[in-house]
């Protein structure tokens, strides 16, 4: 199994809590994303990167890999599916939009820009999972009450613009995924924003492959919020997908 985590994370910040339940059926791997933890970074920035990273990631494991994205982790890891023959299957947890321009308000990303550049790291933070991600409040404290992984996403803030610019251009092509035979699970929170269940339906129906399934009364990180749900769910579909 490799987890691949989303904005602002890194391998040590997302999975903590499901990590160790995974790792009592599956080996393990969760991998750092450019530009953060242990791994490298270059000036030039492309989705295209990064799904050559994570393709090459699942090539040197070696073996039939289930891959689990999560956010902007997770389009990242769908556009991966495209490179390499070495994912057995595939799980999608909010992430990849229909038409990423709907997700953003004008502006927004420079003034995550602005904030970052004058120094308000949290401030940035905090902006983005309101403004972009659409996040509860409760959801936010969820987030900001491990202490640890707030503090790394706090460092990796500066990362975060480059990845919204991406993604606030990526339109899903279905006609790009019609070789992809990897089975694909699309996970919602059953309390998210509505346009978090349009774009999983629309990018399900658009994959040769793919089902969605609802987090019950979880939003955008139900491993913090309902870590035994999210393993449940997760593990449902790796040991009966064909």
């Amino acid at each position: 199994m490799l987890l691949v985590h989303g904005a602002t994370a890194d391998h040590s910040t997302t999975w903590r809590l499901v990590q160790p339940d995974f790792e009592q059926r599956f080996t393990v791997h969760a991998m750092d994303r450019r530009g953060r933890g242990r791994s490298g970074d270059s000036d030039e920035y492309a989705l295209q990167r990064e799904a050559e990273d994570i393709a090459a990631v699942v090539e040197a494991i070696g073996a039939p890999v289930d891959v689990i994205g999560h956010s902007y982790g997770a389009l990242c890891s769908l556009e991966a599916a495209l490179l390499t023959s070495g994912m057995r299957r595939l799980v999608l947890y909010e992430g990849v939009p229909l038409r990423g321009e709907d997700t953003y308000s004008p502006g927004i990303i420079d003034q995550l820009d602005d904030l970052i550049a004058a120094g308000d790291a949290e401030a940035a933070l905090v902006g983005m999972y309101r403004e972009i991600v659409r996040m509860s409040p409760a959801e936010i404290q969820v987030m900001k009450s491990d202490v640890d992984a707030w503090a790394v996403r706090l460092r990796n803030v500066r990362t975060m613009p480059r990845e919204a610019r991406v993604e606030q251009n990526y339109r899903f092509a279905s006609e790009r995924f019609t070789g992809m035979r990897v089975p694909t699970l699309l996970l919602v929170g059953g309390d998210s924003p509505p346009g978090e269940m349009t774009n999983a339906r629309a990018v399900a129906a658009g994959l040769p492959d793919a089902t969605v399934a609802v987090l019950p009364h979880q939003q955008h990180v139900a491993m913090y919020t309902a870590p035994d749900m999210f393993v449940r769910e997760v593990e449902q579909f790796l040991c009966t997908a064909a």
